[in-house]
């Protein structure tokens, strides 16, 4: 069904507008407007189900962030049609230099603990089982694995034997620079990718999409937890890895999957390139 189906089929006979709303590489995003109230309705992408995305876990998540005052209240949620409708935020983007200030930096680490400590959210993200699962489905799909991914799976192995076990915490773990709104607090949007996980992944994932360097780091650990420990410095620089091993993986299976005009080899290639400049930061054993 297409957008302008969908949006009389949910607002019929309101006299409802839309427009498409830029940035996604996943689904098919549109503001509507109706009654003088503003909402987005996001369509998800074909096969999305085979990076993981539960749409029913990522409406909880979404709830969950709303109730804690992070994300934009849920409005409606179509399971069968794969469809999610929230109010839209009137805020106004934050620009990756103002992300890396340390006054934008100390607000976002309140936000994002204050999900974390949150009550428990469905659904199950680990960077290191999603790396393994995008490599079976993509092979599955005729997609060419790239010569890097075995390097990068064994210092993934080495990560996931020196950290162990991690408590888990209800996590974003896609907070690329366009899931960020201000509209005079920090709001994050986007929660398909949403899972109890590692919550040094959710801050990692933080810091290389907003290319922090490690002053930045520095502030945001010690944002969040009081100090920036070397014990937390490690776990974020490799968990930094693993953000960038899992982006990586995520283009080459949408190469074979997605009907969207994206180049996720490109995505893929950079995503591979910088997670080998986090290895020769690394000291595992």
């Amino acid at each position: 069904m297409d957008a302008a189906a969908a949006v009389e089929r949910l607002w019929p006979d309101r006299g409802a507008s839309y427009a498409p709303l830029e940035g996604g590489i996943t689904n098919h995003n549109f503001k509507v407007e109706v009654s003088g109230h503003a909402f987005v309705l996001r369509m998800g992408g074909a096969r999305t189900g085979l990076l993981g995305i539960d749409r029913r876990a990522e409406y909880e998540a979404g709830l969950r962030a709303a109730e804690v005052g992070v994300g934009p209240e849920v409005a409606g949620f179509f399971e069968d049609e794969g469809w999610l409708v929230t109010r839209f935020i009137e805020g106004r983007p934050v620009p990756p230099e103002e992300m890396r200030r340390p006054e934008t930096i100390r607000r976002v680490a309140a936000v994002l603990r204050r999900f974390h400590d949150a009550a428990p959210i469905p659904g199950r993200f680990d960077a290191h089982a999603v790396v393994e699962e995008y490599r079976r489905e993509a092979q599955a799909h005729g997609v060419e694995i790239p010569s890097a991914y075995a390097a990068a799976h064994a210092t993934s192995e080495r990560i996931q034997r020196v950290r162990g076990a991690q408590p888990p915490a209800p996590c974003h773990n896609d907070l690329l620079n366009a899931n960020f709104l201000d509209d005079g607090e920090i709001r994050i949007v986007d929660w398909e990718y949403a899972g109890m996980g590692d919550r040094f992944f959710d801050l990692a994932n933080l810091s290389v999409n907003h290319e922090f360097g490690p002053a930045e780091d520095k502030h945001l650990l010690a944002a969040y937890f009081g100090e920036a420990s070397a014990a937390s410095i490690a776990s974020l620089g490799m968990m930094k890895f693993m953000s960038d091993f899992r982006e990586a993986m995520w283009g080459v299976l949408q190469s074979g999957i997605s009907e969207l005009d994206y180049d996720f080899n490109g995505y893929a290639s950079k995503h591979f390139d910088r997670l080998a400049a986090h290895a020769l930061a690394l000291r595992i054993e």
